[in-house]
């Protein structure tokens, strides 16, 4: 039985993410959900106690998924510079293949509601600026960039440059790609940052 309530748990959060990506958004609310599922409100709340509680299952979802990637690249991978390019890469090709999870990642889809899941995507913002931030010490530490390079302040322009990319794709209706010239940008990154050009 509980592998039946976990199931549908999972098929409630899907049909959410799926509703999420629809190019011209309209709030959801729990009675269109439920409509989608051909389910009652009621059934709903068998399994979540709100819709906050719902969008608070699609967050677990990124952050499991995104910083289970993210653990993967840091321990496999020996250049911090590259690290940085993978993570970045990894950030935009999951919006890019997760449209409806993007608005969330960039509070668009929260609005209005619960405040405590804003606080939780600023949390995880926070992180993941936090995790360039180290790749980059590292990547100055091994000289493989410029050593006076500020590593938060690095971080900081980068999570602005995924964020921003972030936003263009969702308010351009899914249309940008977020990963388009993605090559040539780290190649103009890699210069800033004080990195000798490929060979």
């Amino acid at each position: 039985m509980p592998a039946k309530t976990g199931e549908k748990k999972f098929q409630i959060l899907q049909t959410l993410a799926q509703m999420l990506q629809n190019p011209n958004p309209e709030k959801i609310t729990t009675a269109s959900l439920a409509a989608k599922l051909n389910v009652s409100e009621a059934a709903l709340y068998r399994h979540f106690a709100s819709k906050a509680q719902m969008y608070e299952g699609l967050i677990e979802f990124v952050e499991q998924t995104v910083f289970g990637l993210i653990n993967k690249i840091t321990s496999e991978e020996r250049n911090g510079l590259k690290q940085v390019e993978a993570i970045i890469s990894l950030l935009l090709g999951f919006a890019q293949k997760n449209p409806g999870m993007t608005r969330v990642l960039i509070g668009d889809a929260l609005v209005n509601e619960n405040e405590r899941l804003q606080i939780r995507i600023n949390q995880l913002h926070d992180r993941l600026e936090a995790t360039l931030k180290q790749a980059l010490r590292f990547a100055v530490s091994e000289n493989e960039c410029a050593s006076n390079l500020d590593a938060a302040l690095g971080a900081n322009l980068l999570m602005c440059f995924v964020t921003g990319r972030w936003h263009q794709f969702a308010k351009n209706r899914f249309k940008r790609d977020p990963l388009e010239g993605w090559a040539e940008l780290w190649q103009l990154i890699a210069k800033m940052y004080g990195v000798p050009p490929a060979i």
